[in-house]
Order: C-alpha cells, then structure tokens, then sequence
C-alpha cells in the first residue's frame, strides 16, 4: 500500500509450538580472539565493496565522488538488485579471510544471482577482474570502466553468469544453488563450497530438497558444502518464510535436515561473529572429513549450516519518502529510483555513498589501501575469483571401445541393457572424474548392469555408507540437475538418464545452464567443459502400461529450441548405434546432448560396423528393407526414434508383397539436427547431401518420435516441402497395448503403408491403378486389429516380430530366399 510502513520481521515476538529445548541443539561458541587490524581489513572490505556495488547501481560519471553528484552523473537507467549486496559482500570478505588463514580450497556459490554489484565489486577489489579483464584493473580509470559501465551493453550484465569469475552458477531462476555446490564437490576431497542461498531463494521447491544433497557426499572421496542462509526477511514485495520463523523452528528444521546451526545475527560484532562461525564450520567439515579419511567414517555426520540474519539493504538508505527502505522490501532493487530528477533523492544518494568513506578506502591511483588487501589471499590462484576449479579444470574422458560392447545383427537386444555394459566400464576407467545422476529409475530404465562395479552413493542407509558408489538416485529431477551442473562445471562428466515424461521438469533449468555454456564459450578464459548428457527412455511408446501421464517426449523440443552451437539431439534406431552414440557423447564437449531410445528389446538392424558408419553420417538409406536398394523410389519413407523405425521397416516389408509395384526407400535419422536448413546447425546435410538422400521430388513420409512441429521447424528452409507428410506422437492413448499405442498415434505400419500409397501414386501410374483397393485393404486391417484387440486386451500374435525380406542379407547374417513367414507374418489379422 502506498505510504505503508513495514519493520523487519521479528519472528521471537510470534507464538511458537517448538520446545524452548531445541535450541540446545544450536551451535554457540566463545567469539575467537581476531587481531584488531584483521577486524578493520574486513571492514574496510565491506564498506568499499558496498560503496562499488551502489555506485554501480546508480553512476555514471564521478566514480570516485571527487565532486558533487549532479543528475548527469546519474544512469538513464537504474538497473540492479541493492537489497541483497550487504550480505553477499559480507560473506565474500570472510570467505577470502578463512582462505588466507586456513590455506583451503574454496569457491563461492551465489544463489541471489541477482546481486551482481556485490560479486563484481569484491573480484575487484580482490584483483580478478583484472586478471581477467585488463581494463577493470585496480586504478581510478578502472573502477570508474566497471561503475559506469554495469548494466549497459558495453559492461556487466545485472546478474551474475559465466562471464563473472569464479561463478559456475548463474542464479538466475533460483532454486539449485545448493545442488550445484553439492555437486561441485563430488570427487574433490580438498574443494570447500561456500553456498549463500536467500531466504526467498529459500522457499522454492529444488532448494527444499537439495538440503538432502549432504547425504550423498562420502567425506572420504568428496569436498564439503558450508550453507549459508542469508535471512533479511523480505522478497520483491512480501515477507519470507524463513524471515519469520524463530530461532527455535530454524533448529528444528535443519536438525531434521541432518545439520547443525549456528546463527550470525550480532550486527554490533558481525565480523567476529561470522569469523568465529565460519572457522568453525571448516573445523566441523574437517574433523568429518579426518574420520571418513582414517577409516572410521561417522554415520549421519551433522554437517554445519550457518544461519545469517542481516537487514535488507544494510547500510544503505533508512527511510526514502516516508517509508522504511533498510530492511525492509523496499530496499529489494533500487532504493532510488527518482535519484536523476529528484533533487532531494540526488542528496541522499550522495549521503549514502559517503557514508562508507571512500577517501579513506582507495589510494590516490585508485587501488584498494593495504588494510583491505590484508585479508585477501596473498597467491592469486587462490582467491575466490580464479579459483582453477571455476574455470579452467577439464578432464579429459577414458572412453571405452563401444565396439567390444557390440550386439549380433539380427537378434533382439535392449538398446539401455547394451549401454549399461559400457557404462559399467566407463565407471570402472574413470573412477574420479563420472558419475551418473538419475531419479530412482536406473533399475526399472535397465541400466542396472552400471552396478556390476559400483553401487549407490547414498551416505544414511547402512550398505551404501562409505562405500564410494559413483551412481546417485534421487527422486528429484532438480536436484539431478542440480549436481549434473555442478559436477560438470568444475571439470567432470556426468549422465542424467530419466523416464522420458520427467526430463521436462528441469527444462528451465537445462535453458538456464546452456545459457552460461553459450557465455562460457563466449569468453576467452574459460576453457572447454564436458558436455551434459541426457539419456531419455521409458519413452510414450512403450508406456502404455502406465498410462497417460507417463507419455511426453516435449523434452525433444526443449533441447531443439537452444542455439545450434549446443543442441544436439539423437534417436538411434537400435542397440548398436545407441552404442556409438553414447560413446561419442561421452567424448564431447559444450553440448547439451540428449539421446532417445527404447528401453525393451528391438531389434538390431545394423552391424557393429554398420552403425558407426550411420552414426557418423547421422542418417543414412536403409537399403535391406528399400527397393533395389532405394533407387529411384516413388516415395521416401522415414523412421525416427526406434519404435517408429521399426514399424516403417515392417511396412516396407508388407509394401514389397502387398504393393511389389510400389517403388520404396528406407531412410533412418538418427542425428535430429541434420535435418535443419544448410548452413543453420553444425551437422546440417548441404542441400545437395538432403536432395541425395530424400531424392529432390519425391514425397517423402516422416514417422517421427515427437511432435511434428519439430520437424516442419527442422525443415524450413530446405525447398519443395509440400512433398513432406509427417506423423508423430499426437497424446493419444492411455492404458492400452503397444501396438494399440502406434495405432492411436497415426505411426503404425499401416498408417505408413497409407502415406506411402497415397504418396507412390503421384509417380507411378500402376500404383495408382488399385490405389482404392490397397487403402481399403488397410483400413479393414486396423479395424480388424483394434477390434481384436479391444476384445482380446493383448496385440495380436507376431505383431512385434522381426520382418524379413526376399532375397536380403538381415537377419542373423543369413540369405532368406523365401516368402514372408505364415500368417502373413503376423501384421494382418486374418
């Protein structure tokens, strides 16, 4: 409301059912004894960093307020987040201190990514953003490039993201700063993650279950997380859960979590205080760490969490206009937002500013004086900012040979039971530097060979405790995601493999992560990064015992939608190609890879050798099942995705006895992205590659895994499309039998046999001649079929049976001279 004055939080003065007793389980400890001149050096930290941070917000001209504020030295536009800067600046000079004392590892996480002007005003007074960027070095002319230059098209964006040293965390949408620290950790016993998550933050649903992330980390083989809360009450515009909750339910809480809390609320004493809580957070981890290392690991370590309570908007403007702004939501962004034509607002700014001293804190060139450079790490390397494991960390992947893991042709095989072999050695090479990330479904996706060498990491249950397994489950996709980020930003490789309705949980944050990569990539000292992979499976065709719910392959159409320089998207057809495609995204770099494939048993078209020639051209003209090999065809038929490429072949093969005059090519994709116009994705086909394969005027029926939006999007660009038709998943179908499923969805093989009749007759005149008779015939059969199996609740016999074609080398090696198998082969109902 206008004119409304709200106080900060008070959560003591609310009644509350917690016992008094539960805040014995709070840590409180003797404040350490910290030389005087260390105390003022973090002081005289905040205050320039908070001085920077608004300057930024607001300046763009008079860095230095060697004169007046005049409203020419104000921004046109004031754009940034001032509430959140106090705290983040606070724990930034502690962090850089405990480094220098300790000689620690750590890197800092954000989760308010939005505070920008804190993280950015800290590198540099710590000398990392000229390290980076030379004309942000440490003198007059280079603060004054940063405070002016925040926020416009030539600076700084407003949030945090990859090109902001020391960050592998973008914080953006927030909600997996926590997951991300977590995984950052995992395999580097020495990392110390410092994780500031607000409290607004605080109350989404990823952060919720991330504070379960310390119960997978093995102290033995892992860093740690040192959580910090930041508690200062407010979001944009309402108070915040944990902003009123007492010091009493706060304990509960994070007890129940399996932490234990120490609060950092003595505003008089904060730098003490938070020293004396920080030290002892480290010598908490440490002592875990030292148990687990010396073979008596602790079961349920309570890991430390440090509760810090700060104003929003510390040391900035108190009352604006009649209203509380300090600690209140009022401070959330700009607390001055007519400071360019208000001359009352101009004064105040200038007050503000003033307030922190800034003669007494820079040097006359422009640098930081000596106090404040004597709590920040004296080696480079290790201040918060160039932190190696933040940038520059990348291992390279031991990749098994995927051939050794090879499948007959012609026999029927998982394509996830085939991987899991590989990926079982994968693990067993690369024991430091792999992990996969799924949400409670390795077992059930078959995938389960991966725990022939390895087991579950999973540190409260007494036969995974300490056992150094490399598989993480998790029934949060967030929180999956979550590690697989920072698992992967700091130099490692993981694997997300998911049902396939799931992975659209984490879409936005799959965007959000491909959004620092394109900026990564973007700079010129970050270096490469393992790819992320995603294995989608369990996928709509073969959920129809589940039901509904469980189909929806939209993830496709997530990952199609981000640049060409990341996406890439594979539907190898069977287990030899899904074979060659996983080794090949292991091996990657920068890409957000995301394959697709069945998770039953299908069958294996392509050889070993095959399949790597096909993987590598990302599609190719299946001639077994074509006509003369595919020569000069009168329809071009397409399977994408294995079910759909299985009952295309199906069809060629009833086409060749049914319809022997209709002239058929088979042509799988098994690389989505070579379907995309020339010149518009790395592995788009040049016009005349696409014309080869497709023919330049035959029609041509696709038989695809997604929605046919993402191919008529694919294809744009590429000429005489009025000769594509396209079938694909149309959320059809719930608790049905499989073949009723291809049937609901228009993929069947007789829905295929239609397109390629309707599309043959345009060419060839002798088709076109029992055109009537042929689509009768097929629209007889899907009756006869949907009616048996309406009656029957099963497909009908041999409906899923490898085909075989006269005088063609398939199946097992073997030349079949004869005719179709009896009954047809099963695809009629007689």
């Amino acid at each position: 409301m206008p004119g409304e004055v709200l106080d900060r939080p008070n959560p003591q003065a609310l009644p509350s059912l917690i016992p008094d007793a539960i805040l014995d389980l709070s840590v409180k400890l003797e404040k350490l004894q910290i030389p005087e001149a260390d105390l003022k050096g973090l002081e005289e930290f905040r205050r320039a960093s908070n001085y920077i941070a608004a300057a930024m917000i607001f300046l763009s001209d008079n860095a230095l307020l060697e004169r007046d504020l005049t409203f020419d030295d104000i921004k046109p536009r004031l754009l940034g987040h001032w509430g959140t800067c106090p705290g983040l600046t606070l724990v930034y000079a502690h962090l850089n201190y405990l480094q220098r004392k300790n000689d620690a590892e750590i890197i800092y996480v954000v989760g308010p990514g939005h505070g920008a002007p804190a993280i950015l005003a800290s590198l540099w007074l710590e000398g990392s953003l000229e390290r980076f960027y030379p004309k942000y070095k440490n003198s007059k002319e280079g603060l004054h490039n940063l405070i002016t230059g925040f926020s416009t098209p030539h600076g700084f964006p407003s949030h945090i993201n990859a090109e902001t040293p020391g960050a592998i965390h973008e914080g953006g949408e927030l909600g997996y700063a926590l997951s991300v620290a977590f995984g950052a950790v995992m395999d580097k016993p020495d990392l110390i993650v410092a994780c500031i998550v607000g409290d607004g933050e605080a109350e989404s649903g990823p952060t919720a279950t991330a504070w379960h992330a310390a119960k997978y980390i093995d102290p033995a083989e892992s860093g740690a997380v040192i959580p910090i809360v930041h508690v200062n009450g407010f979001k944009i515009s309402e108070r915040t859960i944990y902003g009123c909750m007492d010091d009493k339910e706060m304990v509960a809480l994070f007890t129940g979590y399996g932490y234990q809390c120490r609060f950092v609320e003595d505003l008089e004493d904060i730098d003490r205080d938070l020293a004396t809580s920080m030290q002892w957070a480290l010598d908490e981890i440490r002592k875990i760490q030292k148990a687990a290392r010396s073979g008596k690991p602790i079961m349920k370590p309570r890991w430390p969490v440090l509760i810090m309570r700060t104003p929003k908007g510390w040391s900035g403007p108190k009352i604006v206009d009649g209203e509380f702004v300090e600690g209140s939501f009022h401070a959330h962004q700009v607390p001055l937002m007519a400071a360019k034509t208000n001359k009352g607002q101009l004064e105040d700014l200038q007050k503000w500013l003033l307030s922190y001293g800034p003669a007494k804190l820079f040097t006359e060139t422009g640098d930081v004086v000596d106090s404040i450079k004597s709590v920040i790490p004296i080696e480079p390397h290790n201040r918060l900012g160039q932190r190696a494991e933040t940038y520059k960390c990348h291992e390279v992947l031991n990749v098994p040979d995927w051939k050794k893991f090879g499948v007959e042709k012609g026999t029927e095989f998982s394509c996830m039971k085939a991987i899991g072999e590989l990926l079982d050695q994968a693990l067993v090479d690369n024991p430091k530097s792999l992990r996969i990330f799924s949400p409670d479904e390795l077992v059930s996706n078959k995938l389960d060979a991966v725990f022939n060498h390895t087991g579950r990491d999973f540190q409260w249950d007494e036969f995974s405790h300490a056992k150094g397994g490399r598989v993480v489950e998790i029934l949060s996709e967030h929180t999956c995601q979550g590690f697989l980020q920072g698992y992967t930003l700091t130099g490692r490789t993981g694997i997300f493999p998911s049902y396939e309705s799931f992975l659209g949980i984490i879409h936005t944050m799959m965007v959000q992560y491909s959004k620092f990569n394109k900026m990564a990539r973007e700079t010129t000292w970050r270096t490469d990064i393992s790819s992320i992979n995603y294995i989608e499976t369990s996928t709509w065709t073969r959920q129809e015992h589940n039901g509904f719910s469980h189909q929806n392959p939209s993830f496709i159409g997530a990952v199609l939608n981000l640049k060409a320089s990341a996406a890439r998207v594979y539907l190898p057809p069977d287990a030899n190609t899904f074979l060659s495609t996983i080794a090949h995204c292991l091996r990657s770099k920068n890409y957000v890879n995301l394959m697709v494939g069945s998770k039953q048993p299908q069958p294996v078209f392509l050889s070993v050798d095959e399949a790597e020639k096909h993987c590598q051209a990302g599609a190719s003209i299946w001639k077994f099942a074509s006509t003369d090999d595919g020569l000069n065809p009168d329809v071009v038929l397409v399977g994408i995705g294995s079910e759909l490429m299985f009952e295309v072949v199906v069809a060629a093969a009833i086409l060749r006895r049914k319809c022997p005059q209709l002239r058929v090519r088979v042509v799988n994709v098994t690389d989505l992205m070579i379907l995309e116009a020339e010149t518009l994705h790395p592995h788009s086909l040049t016009n005349d590659a696409f014309s080869a394969l497709f023919t330049p005027d035959r029609p041509i029926h696709f038989n695809y895994h997604g929605y046919a939006n993402e191919i008529r999007g694919l294809l744009f660009g590429r000429s005489n499309l009025d000769r594509v038709t396209i079938e694909c998943y149309k959320e059809e179908g719930s608790t049905t039998t499989p073949f009723d499923m291809m049937l609901r969805n228009n993929v069947s093989r007789y829905h295929v046999m239609e397109a390629a009749v309707k599309g043959g007759v345009k060419h060839n005149a002798k088709v076109a001649l029992d055109m009537s008779t042929l689509l009768a015939d097929i629209k007889h059969q899907v009756t006869k079929v949907q009616d048996y199996i309406m009656e029957t609740g099963k497909d009908p016999d041999g409906t899923f049976d490898v085909p075989k074609f006269e005088n063609t080398v398939f199946e097992g090696g073997a030349k079949d001279e004869g005719k179709s198998g009896s009954k047809e082969d099963g695809f009629f109902v007689n």
